[in-house]
């Protein structure tokens, strides 16, 4: 009996640096694995992950102006696109904060079965304030998924959407695998955090801090923190904390999993999250983590004393007790160590595929794949 072959468009801002660009193309990966045609188109130019699939960037046909004539342009090209491809379905993963312009997107140009994903606690980056707008946008959809049930709960109480589920971020274990026993070029022990410093949100301030109290750089345990933004303040509370010479800020880097791998454990310091993948990635690199019991995300990763220590949301005192602690605390640390890569293999992406393909019933892919192996 043939099997349908399906096609899939999948819409973000961009295949680099964000977590739901990296959803998008760890899920292209998956998808084309399975057998389906997938299109990944995106909004801006970036290309950094590895994805699979056609590519539709759209950011080239972006202009300097990047005004209304260019931006309708845009919008008819992406209408048409879809059209012409007769796509079984699309998913969505940008953020959705313009009211009209997704208005138009979601009434004129999405025109086959769509699921649209929300992938932080700050849901006013994926929804109007007003209930009724979001109601006019999202109940249209086949599905609207968050990545957590916290942020799924929160829509149901504000918004009464009527098509919600929930689906963790999937972990691409075979590209951990592969870059994570990469060489790195330091010579130290150190622990680690990432994320960009363009806005606050990761609060590397704060993990200087607790870091420059703790008892790691008496230790000589350095700090390496990956990521961009702008370094001057970070430099400048950690020279007025006395441990410049133990912080360093190595920028973007295309491969953190080897980073991850050889680091002594992670530490996301953040106000919040949605569900943060670099937890998941320093755990399938076999190293423990720390982090703040923030909204959301940790909590539904970290198993508390078994693969890492999950803290009280915002307090310092006790982030830098928990660092003190896996270096104090050999038993401990080497306990969440021997658990870190088995405590994510349920977020894996191939067991996350399989529930986006239940989502959209498509799932005679999967047998059939199953078969074929």
């Amino acid at each position: 009996m043939s099997v349908k072959k399906y096609k899939i468009a999948l819409v973000g801002f961009s295949l680099s640096k964000g977590g739901g660009e990296k959803v998008m193309a760890n899920l292209s990966i998956f998808f084309d694995k399975m057998g389906i045609e997938v299109h990944n188109i995106i909004v801006l130019d970036g290309v950094t992950y590895p994805y699979s699939g056609k590519l539709v960037n759209m950011g080239l046909q972006k202009d300097k102006s990047n005004g209304f004539a260019n931006k309708f342009k845009r919008l008819q090209f992406l209408r048409k696109y879809l059209k012409e491809k007769d796509f079984d379905f699309i998913i969505d993963f940008r953020p959705r904060n313009k009211i009209i312009q997704e208005l138009i997107i979601a009434r004129f140009i999405y025109k086959t079965k769509t699921i649209l994903t929300v992938h932080s606690f700050l849901i006013d980056y994926y929804m109007p304030k007003s209930a009724w707008l979001t109601r006019l946008i999202y109940n249209q959809t086949y599905a609207t998924v968050a990545i957590v049930d916290q942020i799924r709960e929160l829509l149901e109480e504000q918004y009464q959407l009527n098509n919600l589920v929930t689906i963790p971020n999937p972990i691409n274990l075979e590209e951990v695998n592969k870059k994570c026993n990469e060489a790195v070029d330091i010579d130290f022990e150190y622990i680690i955090g990432i994320g960009q410093y363009v806005d606050n949100i990761k609060q590397f301030d704060k993990l200087i801090l607790s870091y420059a109290n703790s008892l790691l750089p008496e230790k000589n345990i350095h700090l390496v923190i990956l990521g961009l933004g702008n370094a001057a303040p970070l430099e400048k509370i950690a020279l007025e904390n006395n441990v410049s010479k133990y912080v360093h800020l190595l920028g973007f880097q295309v491969n953190p999993f080897k980073y991850l791998k050889n680091a002594k454990f992670f530490v996301l310091s953040s106000l919040n999250e949605g569900m943060p993948n670099v937890l998941l990635e320093s755990l399938a690199c076999g190293t423990p983590v720390i982090a703040f019991d923030c909204l959301t995300g940790p909590r539904e990763i970290i198993i508390d004393k078994k693969n890492g220590i999950l803290v009280e949301n915002q307090n310092l005192e006790k982030l830098t007790v928990a660092m003190n602690l896996f270096i104090e605390d050999v038993d401990l640390y080497n306990y969440c160590k021997i658990n870190a890569s088995e405590s994510i293999q349920r977020f894996s992406l191939d067991n996350i595929g399989k529930q986006w393909l239940n989502l959209m019933k498509i799932d005679d892919v999967y047998n059939k794949t199953d078969r074929e192996v």
